[in-house]
């Protein structure tokens, strides 16, 4: 526990040295240092905030002690020994606060993400599904005023995805929806289903952080770009020039399509953010398993193939598997009410990290 105030305390300094600097009139004139300095500043200030919160509480609390010691009065006393324990609630409340603050950052969770969703076992059922849950997210990022740009959808004639991949730029997108990754499970009547059974189909959901160019150097030599003309359903040109791009890289045999837009360089724009964001998730995936323990730690940001969700619709309810979680309002959160869910996410996260911590 000493510790964790020693932590505290230096960083109190650092906040304190990070105000003394933007203050200085060289640093305005000098954007690069002003930039980092305002986003150092903004990563401290919760901290920073709660900490303050914090030793006022345990402030208040020694204060009333020492007058109750002092107080003979029984009303004042039993007074003073209220705001003792409001002051003690405050200060464990507090303290929980502030060890999840500290708790180990992922360095992607202030990015932007690329998601990309692949209808699973199900036929034409499956891609139905995968448009939904493009459509979930789509309405989930617009809550939050984000912004989402499609770089491919490959579409059935009758409304379907078999696959969708779109960046989501927005504030933390990464840390919201990187608990989405895996493996989404619908039970329902299909509309071409006479007999009224109850099929179950799937959707893959991977959540890829973006990544720079400098944390992806991708060699010319390992690239073939081909271009041609964008197609809509069934094949039809919907496109009279070249402007869909096709990247193919030769060493993972990746392939990257993307044609929505008019422009051959925005679209061979977006299938290089793409590349960069699977290649950039090929490395975290190592990374992943060479720390196994770790990643058993975390809630579902792992392994794809883990099913972590069932959408049961004559039921009316979603299951999260991770973390027992089964909520009975399926029509809105298909309609892109995700939060009491991804919040459910982040808290078992992070209790799963303090246990962790606890144990070293």
């Amino acid at each position: 526990m000493s510790d964790m105030f020693g932590q505290l305390e230096d960083l109190l300094h650092r906040f304190e040295e990070v105000l003394n600097e933007l203050a200085e009139p060289q640093t305005a004139s000098d954007s690069q240092r002003f930039q980092r300095l305002m986003k150092e500043q903004a990563q401290l200030q919760p901290v920073v905030d709660a900490y303050k919160e914090y030793r006022k509480s345990r402030q208040d609390a020694e204060d009333a002690i020492a007058m109750l010691e002092e107080e003979n009065d029984p009303e004042m006393r039993e007074m003073l020994k209220e705001e003792h324990a409001e002051a003690k609630q405050r200060q464990e409340r507090l303290e929980k606060e502030l060890k999840i603050l500290l708790l180990p950052k992922d360095p992607n969770d202030d990015k932007d993400v690329v998601v990309e969703i692949r209808a699973g076992a199900g036929g034409d059922e499956a891609a139905l599904f995968a448009a939904e849950l493009y459509r979930m997210y789509a309405h989930y990022a617009e809550a939050r005023r984000w912004k989402i740009e499609m770089v491919n959808a490959d579409e059935t004639g009758i409304g379907g995805m078999k696959e969708v991949e779109f960046i989501v730029s927005g504030s933390g997108a990464y840390s919201v929806l990187k608990y989405e990754s895996g493996v989404h499970r619908v039970q329902r009547v299909p509309e071409t289903e006479s007999g009224g059974r109850i099929h179950t189909s799937t959707a893959t959901v991977a959540v890829m952080p973006e990544a720079e160019d400098v944390e992806i150097e991708i060699d010319e030599k390992d690239i073939r770009i081909d271009v041609m003309r964008a197609s809509g359903n069934g094949g039809q040109c919907v496109n009279t020039t070249d402007s869909a791009v096709r990247l193919t890289h030769y060493p993972t045999g990746i392939v990257i399509y993307s044609q929505t837009e008019k422009s051959q360089i925005q679209n061979k724009e977006k299938a290089f953010a793409l590349l960069r964001a699977k290649l950039y998730d090929l490395e975290c995936q190592k990374a992943h398993d060479a720390e196994a323990d770790l990643r058993r730690s975390q809630i579902g940001t792992g392994d794809r193939s883990e099913k972590i969700r069932t959408y049961n619709f004559p039921q009316g309810r979603v299951t999260d598997h991770r973390i027992g979680l089964t909520l009975y309002k399926i029509d809105k959160i298909m309609n892109g009410d995700l939060q009491e869910i991804i919040d459910a996410c982040i808290t078992a996260d992070q209790t799963a990290k303090l246990l962790k911590m606890g144990e070293n």
